[in-house]
């Protein structure tokens, strides 16, 4: 006799554990019952509405597409001063004129549907949106709990997700030997590429915000040739204890080799921008200035293009500092 302990369920019959997963499934049921033009799962984070999911039919969405969370119609959703179904944009002035910007992009949004993605404490994390270019004649008020079901579920697997992403996390921070950089206790290149490879997922599952930031030692090769190896060491790990020093614990720091360093910044672009400022300005006090390069994480391109343009821009920035020329 079979015990319940011994049941298995079919994997097709199995819920979506992980967020992108639950989204896919949301956005196309969503397709098939209510037709709009397009349906979409977006994050709004770093003043940006960013589309991590999307089913459409007539305006070119796709994962990564990104506008100004002020120009959004979801931002009066998710205020409460407009209702989350509107069959006619026409008919709600903040919508119109928004409506109104955007046909003049080549744009029609004719019908809005919006409901909000909430985190565990109630904050914002996004929306679920439907679009269509013309109005919709037949009503759409019926599927309000629709809605209300849909956004309450990806709300909680998005906090179970979550949760254990964290839980990964921590247990990932227990580094071994093997992907630590001995000079500076760093991770090592191999350490920083394994980190890369595991978090770019999830980075682009949430859209979180985040940058990479390249730094380069302006100065060893001078303290290596003038007062040796020893000395040279010793400049490597007074700039990492600068690094780690300016930095949040869980912002993964690493020695590349050589004079090479760099660092995931888990902040939008502006507040990263904002903190290689406050780096520079401390490596440049502590007598081991570098040049340093930033790109920010996109849904698109991710980690390995994000990492790409930082090292493009630090190299940059070492050229320019060389010449004396930091404009």
């Amino acid at each position: 006799m079979t015990s319940t302990q011994d049941l298995r369920i079919a994997a097709e019959l199995a819920p979506p554990r992980a967020f992108d997963a639950a989204c896919r499934m949301v956005v196309d049921y969503l397709a098939r019952v209510v037709p709009l033009d397009a349906w979409a799962v977006t994050r709004v984070a770093d003043g940006r509405q960013t589309m991590l999911v999307t089913a459409d039919s007539a305006y070119g969405l796709e994962p990564g597409v990104s506008a100004a969370w002020t120009d959004s119609m979801c931002q009066y959703m998710v205020a409460g001063t407009t209702p989350r179904i509107v069959p006619d944009t026409r008919a709600i002035p903040d919508l119109e004129r928004i409506a109104c910007t955007a046909a003049e992009q080549g744009i029609e949004v004719g019908s809005y549907v919006g409901t909000p993605i909430v985190t565990g404490d109630g904050s914002l994390f996004g929306t679920v949106v439907g679009m269509n270019r013309e109005p919709v004649t037949t009503t759409l008020d019926d599927q309000e709990p629709l809605l209300d079901l849909l956004s309450s579920l990806l709300s909680s697997v998005l906090e179970a997700d979550s949760a254990a992403v964290d839980t990964a996390r921590a247990l990932e921070r227990a580094v071994s030997d093997a992907e630590t950089d001995p000079l500076t206790g760093l991770l090592n290149r191999r350490g920083w590429e394994r980190w890369l490879a595991r978090e770019d997922e999830r980075f682009r599952r949430f859209g979180d915000p985040a940058s990479v930031v390249m730094l380069d030692s302006d100065g060893l090769k001078t303290v290596n040739d003038t007062e040796g190896h020893d000395a040279g060491d010793r400049h490597l790990r007074h700039t990492a204890a600068v690094l780690r020093s300016a930095i949040r614990s869980t912002d993964p720091l690493a020695r590349l080799g050589g004079d090479e360093f760099a660092l995931v910044v888990q902040v939008g672009t502006e507040d990263a921008e904002g903190l290689v400022m406050r780096l520079r300005e401390a490596l440049d006090d502590s007598g081991v200035p570098c040049s340093i390069g930033t790109a920010p994480f996109t849904v698109s391109d991710g980690f390995p293009g994000a990492c790409a343009a930082a090292d493009a821009a630090m190299y940059a920035d070492k050229r320019a500092r060389r010449g004396g020329d930091r404009t």
